[in-house]
């Protein structure tokens, strides 16, 4: 499949698209300051990678957030109501403390880290956004993120999420998110920016 043949219209991501998605985003997170602190190996980072989204996507988000994905990029939101069950049970946490090995700490850290900076007011959080390098540049991060802040300006509610890779800062706030804060992971792990965004009446959407 060529880059031009990629559709960005967004979809519902079901179940059935976990092979597509985990191996979207094992491409997009290559670069990612987290995720190479989680798999800092190059060789078997992509397998890595694809088993982690796979499981999170399969076990938790395609059950508890509203997932959407394009032929290239997939987003999860998780809306106010479902944050309390989107989290990983416990054979949840056991794949993933298997996928990791001895650098599960580091993401139980991360994830403890993050939840103490989240807002406690009610907002939809983006736990997760990605593009394919391949189609990157197509729009497929811009119409998953026009989707999600459609849902969460219907809502009238605040859009949130955190960021580890400081090239992606001007794209959010090309959407209206603004950071506002910075906060670094345990362990000398990387940098995360959370961003906030109020929400848009629907006459200026």
């Amino acid at each position: 499949m060529t880059s031009m043949s990629m559709t960005n219209n967004p979809r519902t991501a079901t179940i059935d698209d976990a092979r597509l998605i985990s191996r979207t985003l094992a491409r997009a997170f290559d670069d990612d300051p987290m995720m190479r602190w989680f798999f800092p190996d190059d060789v078997s980072r992509e397998v890595g990678l694809s088993r982690y989204f796979s499981t999170i996507f399969t076990r938790q988000y395609v059950h508890h957030a509203v997932c959407e994905r394009t032929e290239a990029a997939a987003a999860f939101w998780v809306p106010p109501e479902a944050q309390a069950k989107a989290v990983p049970d416990a054979e949840t946490i056991e794949e993933l403390q298997n996928i990791l090995g001895d650098r599960a700490p580091l993401l139980r850290d991360a994830v403890e880290t993050a939840a103490e900076h989240a807002p406690q007011e009610p907002h939809w959080y983006l736990a997760l956004i990605g593009a394919d390098p391949a189609g990157q540049g197509q729009g497929h991060g811009a119409a998953l993120i026009r989707s999600g802040l459609a849902k969460a300006d219907a809502a009238g509610l605040p859009a949130y999420l955190e960021s580890s890779k400081p090239s992606n800062l001007p794209f959010y706030e090309h959407f209206g998110f603004t950071v506002q804060q910075e906060f670094r992971l345990p362990g000398n792990g990387p940098a995360l920016w959370a961003m906030r965004r109020d929400p848009h009446p629907s006459a200026t959407v």
